[in-house]
């Protein structure tokens, strides 16, 4: 970071997704509620499942089920889902270029937060695949807000956690609701397609930049969002 802006004492971050974003991990979230739901007798087709990946759990059930749901079961709709998934925890594996990608955000001044929709149990797993602890600052998950994603509250936490503002902020995720959450906040999103969710989608739900994956925004660096965050050579963009 520059001079002029470490000077000044403004804190710059970036937020970060994890699911589908850092670790490749969206299908196996996938098939897990696919049969948490089936446990359950609820036929839901695996791509409407998909889609609706990085939502928090309760509000993936209410989406894919409904509000006329019974709702004494998504308790135990979690816990199904939780135990299947653990169960995939071995073959989790981080995208190439996550830990490289956060080691330079935090050599460039950038605070690093995770803010994930995951349990904390899951993101403590997911955080030793991504092994990158050294460049991150603190980590939130859905134990520290109300309302999961698409509602802003874990990237609140996540900002919190941070000690720096949404005006000074940028997020990384994967997904629309990842998009919808930091615009409720006016945080701009860098978008990445190794979620499922196409360059065409993220666009569309506002993501002002898009990469393949997260390697392709790490080789990308210095011509981006990001860089200029890190140098504070102009504010990130809004739209």
């Amino acid at each position: 970071m520059t001079d002029d802006v470490s000077k000044k004492g403004t804190r710059y971050g970036v937020l970060f997704d994890v699911d589908g974003t850092l670790v490749d991990s969206n299908y196996q979230h996938t098939m897990a509620w696919w049969q948490a739901f089936r446990r359950f007798d609820h036929d839901v087709p695996m791509v409407a499942i998909n889609r609706a990946i990085g939502m928090g759990g309760r509000k993936l059930i209410e989406h894919l089920l409904g509000t006329d749901r019974d709702q004494e079961q998504d308790a135990e709709l979690e816990a199904t889902h939780g135990a299947v998934f653990a169960s995939y925890w071995p073959g989790l594996r981080a995208f190439k270029g996550s830990a490289e990608l956060l080691h330079r955000c935090a050599d460039e001044g950038l605070i690093v937060v995770l803010a994930s929709s995951a349990s904390k149990q899951d993101l403590n797993v997911l955080r030793g695949i991504i092994d990158a602890d050294r460049s991150i600052t603190a980590a939130t998950c859905s134990d520290d807000a109300e309302n999961t994603k698409p509602s802003p509250d874990i990237l609140e936490a996540a900002l919190a956690s941070g000690g720096f503002s949404a005006e000074n902020a940028v997020c990384v995720g994967d997904s629309v609701w990842d998009v919808f959450a930091a615009s409720e906040l006016a945080v701009p999103t860098i978008g990445v397609a190794s979620g499922g969710t196409s360059e065409a989608e993220l666009r569309e739900a506002g993501a002002v930049e898009v990469y393949k994956d997260i390697q392709t925004l790490l080789n990308a660096f210095d011509d981006g969002v990001l860089h200029n965050l890190a140098t504070g050579s102009s504010s990130p963009p809004n739209s």
